[in-house]
């Protein structure tokens, strides 16, 4: 009994039987629709935008301005701050007149002023007004998107090793990156007594409300999140997503490399050298007749992505099989090895900066949000130097406490022009 039929429109190869998929095609090239227009947002400083954080504190013994005190850690971050203490020194080093534009006409805080209010916030609001402000600072591309242009959202999370809660527990956070601007969109806190997965439908409303609308992002993730639910709340948005499968979904796994991808011709190759390495990776895609014909819902093409590494004569070779809810047309090959490798840029350009540009893992934050806080005025500060064409993030630290008076000018400008 045949299950499926492989069609090649390439008529390369004659149709095959026994695999689970009930009928597949092999992706071939095809032009897209050009990409919707994108609009720019309002402009505004710095100051205006976090009074839009809600103070926790007793108005009646308030005598420094929120804004003021949650403006001056973001500046102090960009330029290089690792801790509290650290924030409140780059505060005290300012001139006066400097001082002055933060908000601080009337004295200064003491360190543990500033300690109190940051650890007292709520990380998420903070880490969405703060993103919301980042967007509104990001130049317009200055060249052509490319045809089959889509936003492209990884979805990451890190442990934050030195910040223990008090039953030895450590804070775990979500967060979602646009791999475009280099701006974390949301952040959460996970659950300690749970895992990542409960938390991915408030990290995915905290981006929608962000945005207005997923319509037409792919979401892109780790293993651990191809789950159906996941599937279904990605896709209710209008969404669309690329996981890979893995263990602990067994079934898609088994399905996935049933496929005859010998039959397959590749659609895509990339060899890259560098750093005494040679690696070469090649993906095979073939669409689903039945979307969510295999045992995950809305999936519309199978992908295999092969890579050979080969590191002082020594030779490893990975397989990972993955699925998408975009059609051939909207996702050829060539798409599909860019955007599975955005998986990674989260990791890499926004983690790993944390930890070894911000040493993140040695920060002993542990009192209320504080962690938490800390996490997103990186995430601002790495957001901010990316979207200034900055690539060495340390680089850009020393420069900005270099210059703090042209800093302070470029947040506190209602002007997209950052420095």
């Amino acid at each position: 009994m045949e299950f499926f039929t492989l069609h090649n429109h390439r008529g390369l190869h004659p149709p095959m039987a026994s695999s689970l998929i009930c009928v597949l095609t092999v992706t071939t090239p095809s032009l897209d629709a050009p990409p919707p227009p994108v609009t720019d947002g309002e402009h505004g400083g710095l100051l205006a935008a976090v009074s839009l954080v809600p103070d926790p504190r007793n108005p009646r013994g308030v005598r420094y301005p929120l804004a003021a005190l949650l403006a001056v850690a973001v500046c102090a971050v960009l330029a290089g701050a690792t801790s509290f203490t650290a924030i409140t020194d780059w505060l005290y080093d300012l001139d006066e007149p400097d001082q002055r534009r933060l908000g601080f006409d009337r004295g200064l805080p003491a360190g543990t002023t500033v300690w109190r209010l940051l650890t007292r916030l709520d990380d998420a609001l903070v880490s969405s007004v703060l993103a919301g402000w980042l967007r509104t600072r990001t130049p317009p591309l200055a060249v052509p998107r490319p045809r089959r242009y889509r936003t492209v959202i990884a979805v990451d999370g890190k442990t934050l090793r030195g910040a223990r809660l008090p039953d030895g527990r450590q804070t775990h956070l979500l967060s979602a990156l646009d791999t475009s601007t280099g701006i974390v969109l949301a952040q959460v806190t996970v659950d300690t007594k749970s895992n990542e997965i409960p938390s991915f439908t408030p990290l995915l409303d905290a981006v929608e409300n962000l945005l207005g609308s997923l319509a037409g992002v792919l979401i892109v993730a780790d293993a651990l999140h191809t789950q159906t639910g996941h599937a279904e709340q990605i896709t209710r948005r209008g969404a669309h997503l690329l996981l890979q499968a893995k263990g602990n979904q067994p079934g898609l796994h088994v399905q996935l490399k049933a496929v005859p991808w010998a039959q397959i011709p590749v659609g895509d190759r990339t060899r890259e050298r560098g750093h005494g390495r040679k690696e070469t990776r090649t993906v095979k895609a073939v669409t689903l007749q039945t979307p969510g014909g295999i045992a995950f819902p809305h999936a519309r093409q199978a992908i295999r992505i092969t890579r050979t590494r080969t590191t002082r004569g020594k030779t490893s070779r990975e397989t990972a099989y993955l699925v998408t809810s975009l059609p051939a047309a909207d996702a050829q090959p060539a798409d599909l090895q860019k955007w599975a490798r955005h998986e990674w840029l989260i990791e890499n350009q926004v983690h790993n900066v944390r930890d070894v540009t911000f040493r993140e893992d040695l920060h002993q934050a542990r009192t209320g949000t504080g962690p938490a806080v800390m996490a997103t005025l990186r995430n601002t500060a790495i957001g901010w130097h990316r979207i200034n064409g900055e690539t060495n993030i340390a680089r850009a630290n020393r420069r900005a406490d270099r210059r703090s008076n042209d800093l302070i000018t470029a947040v506190t400008s209602s002007y997209p022009n950052t420095q």
